[in-house]
């Protein structure tokens, strides 16, 4: 009887081990729904496991957290499924359970990089922001080459325009990962946003080299050679830019200004026009471009006409009206018309700005002593 109850439970074993193996081989071929029913008929906790995993890659979610979740409830310390769980609840925006669940796994072993990363991520969803970075920085700690915490702090840095600390964990992850297009991209951003456009130009234009061809990536670039007055490049960026968007306003619109730099006022003209076809907004600024446009040119009343028009598409562009005010004050020769536009400033916006205010007023003191000699 002993040999028979041996036999048999060699036989038990060698049958479970081949459904085990068939279910593996069901598994890594994508057959995950059969795969799930011959893990089903094992019933052990790496089956169990498996199952989660297969809810979790065909797109189940809410069985795979179910299915994760009892295995964890009756092996609290099998980290590994901790581990997927968190990162589904992330996934399936579940922040709160995530950082729970993150949190007891750092508190477990405060060696993993990874368990840090994503508590940050989960700190950070639940804006949170001073905890992730915390996070982040402790993952950093344990590894100095891990490369998403060193990206989560740059980007926030950069975000916050704090360059210096932004640059600090940039440059560290590029030492390890030079060709890494995120972190340049965020190297880039930091010297654009202090408008450091010499070091900010050749960043962008190895993005380009990367195969980064983003519009992004040609708007900032066109801008860096604006600043840097290489004015054929600048408007090739912005062509491009066009030939991926034919409906990119900014584009027309910095052609412009490329242009008026270059004394090329009729294609500026062209192109601002052009930014105000194509693009259904609030149009106060190109029609303030218009305006210095026409002042270029000496063409007064086209000014005020533009500088008008951009007041009234945003009537809280303040300086619009302040420039009708001194375009009419050069326009006009009666001071008493000149008055008037002064006089409606200062009861429209009264004492909203204090160099506007200070100055109209001046202004509105001379022009009535003007007034009060000339009518003596």
């Amino acid at each position: 009887m002993r040999v028979v109850f041996v036999s048999l439970l060699l036989i038990a074993v060698n049958v479970r081990a081949q459904s085990s193996a068939m279910a593996d081989s069901l598994y890594a071929t994508g057959n995950y729904t059969q795969a799930i029913n011959t893990y089903a008929k094992l019933g052990n906790t790496a089956s169990k496991l498996q199952i989660a995993r297969a809810y979790n890659v065909i797109g189940n979610y809410d069985k795979a957290i179910t299915q994760y979740e009892a295995v964890v409830a009756k092996n609290t310390e099998m980290q590994i499924a901790q581990f997927e769980l968190g990162k589904l609840y992330l996934k399936t925006k579940r922040y709160d359970d995530g950082r729970k669940l993150f949190t007891s796994l750092v508190s477990k072993n405060k060696t993993n990089p990874e368990y840090f990363y994503y508590q940050g991520e989960a700190f950070n969803q639940l804006e949170q922001f001073s905890s992730s970075l915390v996070a982040y920085k402790k993952a950093i700690n344990i590894d100095s080459t891990h490369l998403r915490s060193l990206f989560q702090l740059g980007k926030y840095f950069v975000v916050k325009q704090e360059n210096i600390q932004a640059l600090k964990y940039i440059e560290k992850g590029l030492e390890f990962y030079p060709d890494d297009v995120s972190l340049i991209n965020l190297q880039a951003l930091a010297y654009y946003n202090n408008n450091n456009y010499e070091m900010a130009r050749p960043l962008f234009e190895r993005l380009l080299e990367l195969g980064e061809k983003k519009e992004h990536i040609y708007t900032k670039l066109g801008d860096c050679y604006t600043k840097e007055w290489e004015f054929e490049k600048a408007k090739k960026s912005y062509r491009t830019l066009l030939e991926m968007d034919p409906e990119n306003d900014h584009a027309y619109f910095s052609l412009g200004g490329v242009y008026i730099k270059m004394k090329a006022l009729d294609s500026a003209e062209m192109n601002y026009k052009k930014a105000i076809e194509v693009q259904d907004p609030i149009l106060d600024m190109e029609y303030m471009a218009l305006a210095h446009l026409a002042r270029e040119r000496k063409e007064l009343k086209t000014a005020l006409d533009y500088y008008q028009l951009a007041y009234d598409e945003n009537p809280d562009n303040i300086f619009a009206y302040y420039s009708v005010c001194t375009v009419a004050d050069q326009y006009y020769k009666d001071p008493k018309v000149r008055l008037e536009y002064y006089e409606n400033f200062r009861m429209q916006f009264k004492k909203k700005h204090p160099f506007f205010s200070e100055t109209v007023n001046k202004r509105i003191r001379e022009l009535k002593e003007e007034i009060h000699f000339a009518d003596n």
